[in-house]
């Protein structure tokens, strides 16, 4: 039996962080028989998240990227052109999270910061995924928010505005480019038991003990959980979906 993923090239950012879902995403795509280029800031990371998946029998580089460059991305999907001729998949995975209250002194510099790597990173990924994949007629653009997204979550007023930036930009995307066989869609992941999530709770541990009580599927997210779902949107079995937000939260936002 074919692999979901058999052939497909696909550009998987924020690679580098383990546990983290840009890691757990190139290595479930891999496995499903995708040529798979992982790209992170922090290159000697990256580079060993695709050592571990080529030992595993998967297809996987790595290359340095900064998600909020603009030069940078015109390079990295020039060079999976150049190499791959095509871009089937793009994951705009990496993305930062600063807890910083509204009213605390950091809260401006915090907007700021994760805008320019969540949002506009995100942004310019989409954009020019799109020019490459008319070239190839069509493809898939999965694009990481977050449940912060969808409902407020207390202290990271910043984070959430930029998740839920993203979640509207793709949405209009979606709607210029779904003629041409393009499709954008979101995932918003709940808690799930990574580094940055690591960093969030140290940070604002009372609010993150709450939030991790209110889970009604009784645990944390992991990985996998998340590149399940990138799974289907980035194959051919969802053909039919553009402009939609997934929630894999085990419940959370449902209350």
């Amino acid at each position: 039996m074919s692999k979901r993923m058999h052939g497909k090239i696909v550009l998987v950012t924020g690679g580098a962080s383990r546990p983290g879902l840009g890691a757990a995403i190139g290595e479930r795509l891999a496995d499903e028989g995708a040529t798979v280029v992982l790209s992170d800031v922090d290159l000697p990371g990256v580079e060993e998240t695709a050592a571990l998946i080529r030992e595993k029998g998967g297809d996987a580089s790595a290359v340095k990227h900064d998600v909020a460059s603009q030069d940078d991305w015109d390079q990295v999907v020039a060079d999976v052109l150049a190499k791959h001729g095509r871009l089937d998949v793009l994951v705009n995975n990496a993305g930062i999270l600063e807890v910083a209250p509204v009213s605390s002194d950091r809260a401006v510099a915090a907007l700021r910061s994760q805008f320019d790597v969540n949002v506009v990173g995100s942004f310019i990924g989409t954009q020019v995924a799109v020019r490459a994949m008319r070239q190839s007629g069509g493809g898939s653009i999965v694009n990481m928010s977050s449940v912060a997204g969808i409902v407020g979550f207390r202290g990271s007023a910043s984070y959430a505005a930029s998740k839920g930036a993203v979640k509207l930009f793709s949405k209009s995307v979606a709607l210029e480019v779904a003629a041409e066989n393009i499709r954008v869609n979101t995932v918003h992941p709940g808690i799930i038991r990574t580094n940055m999530q690591d960093q969030g709770a140290d940070s604002n541990s009372d609010n993150y003990a709450a939030i991790e009580a209110a889970i009604p599927a009784g645990r944390l997210g992991e990985p996998t959980d998340i590149a399940n779902c990138v799974l289907f949107l980035a194959s051919d079995e969802s053909t039919y979906v553009t402009g939609a937000e997934f929630v894999v939260d085990g419940g959370y936002t449902a209350q």
